[in-house]
């Protein structure tokens, strides 16, 4: 760590040049510094707080005038930028209150830091558990790239009496969080949203309404005291009573205290064309339980150790002023379920003052995947809250597609505890089956399954192509076709995490099998996230097996409506105990080919299948040839 010093003296243009200077760095390192003050600040604010309380540490660390002083610089770094950010992390380290009411200003509008993706989010979290310290030492190995004596120097120059213990701190921040790529930090690529534009009407009207009266009452004590003492007294009166009634609701954000959340008219969602989560209208016993909306919301709006967040999505505050959805007891325990047009948020209040802050995303959302919620969770049973427009709800097992589907009573849409199961454990999950009102769709109806988050997955089928046809496009998975090809392929779902929005079954080709031994149906399963993230797996269903043969998968656009092309294999024994390399490829495939040790098959293949006979099983390479020539190779 080599010592610089910044002369208030230099020559040339008197005793304000190193000001100058200073202005000029700060102008130069900006951004470098604001990112630096807001991964530094304390976690005790949101996020729109701690944009503006970086800009105000930066902006204030420009000084009036420069004094001779000696101040840390690493190697060939600038002494007047190393003086800089010493008085950034001093501003971070020492917080006064009173500082925050001479922060910049921004009226209507919150600002946030971009969207990062998972590892941004599980940094923020981690960096929530350190003290000021301990973030300043992270703050100086990650962001400025120092190392641990560079780092050290700075702390000691900057305060702090226990570094070592902050750079152990710091040091204990995950290497997959270390390696973020900060693009949530960014505190000078901000997004801007508008706050609640009615309050902001509200709060205006109440402001020039108490003015006109304050007005009003100063002229009637003036006329009262040239008249007569009760004159004034009652003129008085009218207008302290107008202005001691309650508060107008605050913007999102305020000091004053977290946004409250809005509310649709409950028969919107028969008059609009959006049928998403903006069309759910507020509903629970306890929606008109203000103390408990506001714990809802302010647990939002400053996220937490409690905010359990699904993967892809973002802990920030709302975006935008929530929309109540549901407020109620459910098992005992107060649940608020929240919206801001991108995320659900959970808000759980457990008997003996537990709470937690369930995040997923639901943008995007449509009559389907906006069908139903989680609202609460306990062992194996779900209890969901159902879409508005959903007329009809049954249950069913998805191991047996000919059992009926078994009724579900929803008053108010909260359906009672339901038994859920996971659909790649092969043991038989149960899932919903929902049917539309007739004002929204005829005879429509659709299969969720829970997958553990907040929103169950939409289930969907493609049946096998036909010859010539063009490919056919996802359809309801409620028909018999679906159920049964869902009964023995539904566990070879590639993604059976939270955050999956939809699942989709495709039957790409149905194979004879050699020996007269039955058929087998060659599948792929899709997973889309909410994320726009997804993942396929390739599987066969051959006859008397116990469940699906995965045979191959991975994440990538497989076997979606951009890669629409696929391959798949496998070793198959007869019953007469024949080896068969099996293989069969999607609608374009013309040819297959297939290239072992010391033998190889290269044969057209009308029906889109392959079956070798080979004496033992040896590595083989599988390729399909499209119609228009390409090749293309099983998933890994």
């Amino acid at each position: 760590m080599a010592e610089r010093t910044v002369d208030s003296a230099a020559p040339g243009r008197g005793a304000g040049r190193p000001v100058v200077q200073a202005e000029a760095a700060l102008v130069r390192h900006y951004r470098r510094l604001v990112r630096l003050a807001y991964v530094a600040l304390p976690a005790d604010r949101d996020r729109h707080s701690r944009v503006l309380a970086a800009h105000t540490a930066v902006q204030r660390a420009l000084p009036s005038r420069w004094t001779r002083r000696s101040e840390p610089a690493t190697g060939d770094e600038d002494p007047v930028y190393a003086a800089l950010r010493l008085r950034v992390l001093r501003d971070g380290l020492r917080p006064r209150p009173a500082r925050r009411l001479l922060a910049p200003r921004v009226w209507g509008l919150r600002l946030f830091t971009p969207h990062g993706g998972e590892q941004d989010a599980a940094l923020e979290q981690a960096l929530v558990a350190l003290d000021a310290p301990a973030r300043a030492a992270f703050a100086l190995r990650v962001v400025e790239g120092l190392t641990i004596a560079e780092a050290a120097e700075v702390l000691r120059h900057a305060g702090v009496e226990q570094v070592e213990r902050a750079l152990d701190a710091a040091a204990g921040v995950g290497a997959a969080e270390a390696e973020a790529d900060l693009s949530a930090f960014d505190a000078c690529a901000v997004r801007v949203q508008p706050t609640d534009l009615l309050g902001r009407r509200r709060t205006l009207t109440a402001v020039l309404l108490v003015g006109t009266l304050g007005l009003t009452t100063s002229a009637a004590l003036l006329s009262g005291t040239a008249t007569s003492t009760g004159s004034a007294t009652g003129s008085g009166a009218g207008p302290v009573a107008a202005t001691t009634g309650p508060a107008p609701a605050p913007p999102v954000g305020t000091a004053t205290g977290p946004a409250r959340p809005v509310r649709v008219p409950a028969d919107l969602w028969q008059h609009t064309a959006r049928l998403d989560f903006t069309a759910w209208p507020a509903r629970g016993d306890r929606r008109e339980d203000a103390a408990l909306l506001g714990r809802a919301t302010a647990a939002w709006e400053r996220p937490g150790p409690q905010t359990r967040a699904e993967p892809g999505t973002d802990t920030a505050p709302p975006i935008a002023p929530p929309r109540l959805l549901y407020a109620g007891t459910v098992d005992g325990a107060a649940v608020v379920l929240l919206y801001d047009g991108q995320r659900l948020a959970r808000f759980t209040d457990e008997r003996g003052g537990s709470s937690g802050l369930d995040l997923a995303r639901a943008d995007d959302s449509d009559v389907t995947t906006a069908g139903a919620v989680v609202l609460r969770r306990r062992g194996s049973t779900v209890r969901y809250l159902l879409a508005p427009w959903v007329e009809a709800a049954e249950t069913r097992r998805i191991d047996r597609p000919d059992t009926p589907a078994q009724p579900l009573d929803h008053p108010d849409g909260l359906t009672p505890a339901t038994p859920g199961g996971v659909l790649t454990d092969c043991r038989g999950a149960t899932v919903l089956q929902l049917r539309s009102s007739p004002v929204v769709a005829e005879k429509h109806a659709f299969l969720l399954a829970d997958l553990g988050g907040l929103v169950p997955a939409h289930l969907t089928y493609t049946p096998p192509p036909d010859r010539n046809q063009p490919a056919r496009s996802p359809r309801e998975a409620t028909g018999p076709d679906a159920l049964q090809a869902w009964a023995r392929a539904g566990c070879a779902a590639p993604d059976g995490t939270p955050g999956v929005k939809q699942l989709n079954l495709w039957a790409f080709a149905v194979q004879p099998l050699p020996q007269n031994a039955g058929s087998a149906s060659w599948v792929c399963m899709r997973a889309d996230r909410w994320t726009g993230e997804g993942s396929a797996a390739t599987a066969v269903l051959l006859p008397a097996a116990a469940g699906p043969q995965r045979t191959g998968g991975g994440p990538g656009r497989a076997c979606s409506r951009f890669e629409q092309d696929t391959v798949g294999w496998t070793w198959w024994r007869s019953p007469q105990g024949t080896e068969f390399l099996l293989a069969a490829g999607s609608r374009r495939v013309t040819r297959l080919t297939v290239k072992g040790p010391d033998w190889s098959a290269d044969r057209p293949v009308p029906d889109r299948t392959l079956a070798v006979e080979r004496p033992a099983r040896t590595d083989v390479r599988v390729e399909g040839v499209l119609d228009g020539g390409a090749r293309i190779g099983p998933q890994p």
